[in-house]
């Protein structure tokens, strides 16, 4: 029987028999200069929105489990602290980056604890939570609330340290006894606090002391948490 042998010539002007990557035409040899600039103005765009989400995912620790940060480092992160009610908070987007949405928060301020005296504050949070009107009912008219602020950032924004350990709602007992509680159930708030004091030269009452050390979680007297915040920022 006679083989028939392969030929090339199916392959008209041709030497070998083409792969795929022949068919392949090389995608940058293709691109002209109008295509060149339009990839390099869209990076222009993207580059700050990158540096952007970077910076507010530092500030979104609520999106996900925040390190647990005892009253002592809390107290240190804080640029202001304050005790008031709020007036007024409602959800808008931000001013000069309108795709962000915030809510803007204002309150009176019955008591300064660290950073100026002021009689009223106002402030701007980034909202990340779906939820958007969870953001304003954690402000809600008229709620008590003592909150350690981070520094306001370049964009104007702000939030409490740690975002829920750093705001303590208030409220009155039935007894009349005033408690603070923030949004951890005060879990780890006065953590190993007592011994970071004594090394620091801190003082405290011997009842605020049997308070540090022996409470684990749960509401804590308004007057205790005062009088620690105080000590921790070094005012009476």
């Amino acid at each position: 029987m006679e083989r028939t042998q392969f030929s090339y010539s199916r392959w008209p002007q041709c030497d070998r028999v083409p792969i795929a990557a022949d068919l392949i035409p090389p995608p940058l040899y293709f691109l002209n200069a109008t295509q060149t600039l339009g990839r390099a103005l869209l990076l222009l765009c993207v580059a700050p929105c990158v540096m952007l989400c970077l910076h507010l995912g530092s500030l979104a620790q609520n999106s996900a489990p925040t390190i647990s940060r005892p009253l002592d480092q809390l107290t240190a992160e804080a640029d202001v602290i304050v005790h008031g009610y709020v007036t007024s908070a409602k959800l808008e987007p931000h001013p000069k980056l309108p795709n962000l949405m915030t809510v803007v928060v204002t309150m009176n301020v019955v008591e300064t604890y660290k950073g100026p005296a002021r009689k009223t504050i106002s402030f701007r949070q980034y909202v990340w939570d779906l939820h958007q009107r969870l953001a304003v009912a954690e402000y809600g008219k008229g709620r008590e609330l003592l909150i350690l602020f981070r520094p306001v950032s370049e964009y104007g924004l702000t939030s409490p340290v740690g975002l829920e350990q750093g705001r303590f709602l208030i409220s009155t007992d039935r007894q009349g006894h005033v408690t603070a509680v923030n949004g951890r159930g005060n879990v780890g708030l006065f953590s190993s606090v007592a011994q970071r004091a004594q090394a620091g030269g801190l003082r405290f009452s011997p009842r605020m002391l049997t308070v540090i050390e022996q409470h684990r979680s749960g509401p804590v007297p308004l007057s205790d948490l005062r009088e620690a915040i105080r000590t921790f920022v070094g005012t009476r």
